[in-house]
């Protein structure tokens, strides 16, 4: 299986960056993580992606806030695929991470998860991965399947509970 790279903008972005990390690892799946800036580590960041498909990855994941521009500025350079995951900032909340992340011009695509959502970032990377890898998709199901039942058993849980007949 290639590897995901998990790339944040700042030490900060770490918390968010674990979620994924937690998936990745349940799942037995390599990643390297770098803490690279769009603005404060630009050429090292650009060699990071330029670098990544003949270092052996197949997703990069971009963590990063406020401006957010990391996401945007590893896809220029690489042609694997990128996803953004925008983390809250102190101001806005994490709507200006989003929007950095989300309005890409054409040409230059990035995947977008939910605001700090590092754990879904880490599953899409995951099912890009799978489209190459039967034993990695079944897997995928089987999460899927063993999430579904959880959720029905705490319907089963409540219904009982709050059961008025």
């Amino acid at each position: 299986m290639k590897k995901i790279g998990i790339v944040m903008g700042s030490a900060s972005d770490l918390p968010v960056a674990e979620k994924a990390v937690a998936v990745l690892e349940a799942f037995g799946a390599p990643y390297e993580t770098r803490v690279l800036s769009a603005h404060r580590t630009p050429e090292e960041a650009r060699d990071f992606a330029f670098h990544a498909q003949s270092e052996g990855f197949g997703v990069l994941i971009a963590f990063a806030g406020m401006a957010a521009h990391l996401a945007g500025a590893l896809a220029a350079n690489t042609t694997l695929p990128v996803i953004g995951v925008p983390c809250k900032g102190p101001v806005f909340d994490g709507m200006d991470a989003l929007l950095s992340t989300v309005q890409m011009p054409s040409g230059i695509p990035v995947a977008t998860v939910a605001v700090n959502g590092g754990a879904n970032a880490a599953l899409l990377a995951l099912e890009i991965l799978a489209v190459g890898d039967s034993a990695l998709a079944e897997k995928l199901a089987e999460k899927r399947r063993a999430d579904a039942e959880n959720v029905l058993e705490k319907d089963r849980e409540i219904r009982e509970k709050y059961r008025k007949d």
